[in-house]
């Protein structure tokens, strides 16, 4: 926000009185999702981050020539699918030979 703005803003006007600021004794006061009834605790299951896949792939540090990163990455976004998907298709063919 800046300056300006802030500047024409009137804080006084902006609190709403069914809903204030909360204090210092306030959050002392405050009780954690664990005081809930587990029932309830239960509607709201713990979701962060991406949902697992069944079969989630695994982070790697792998070296690559500097032409064949430079070809991936110039395909732009999703070039370690893309690299992936080579390599996929590599050991199916081997498989097969």
């Amino acid at each position: 926000m800046s300056h300006e703005i802030e500047d024409d803003i009137d804080i006084d006007e902006e609190i709403d009185p069914e809903n204030p600021e909360w204090t210092v004794e306030d959050f002392a006061k405050a009780k954690g999702p664990e005081s809930l009834p587990p029932h309830i605790l239960a509607a709201f299951p713990k979701t962060r981050g991406r949902p697992k896949l069944p079969e989630a792939k695994q982070a790697v540090s792998i070296r690559l020539s500097p032409d064949v990163l430079a070809h991936y990455k110039a395909l732009g976004a999703g070039w370690q699918v893309r690299v992936n998907e080579v390599l996929r298709e590599a050991m199916a063919h081997k498989r097969s030979a």
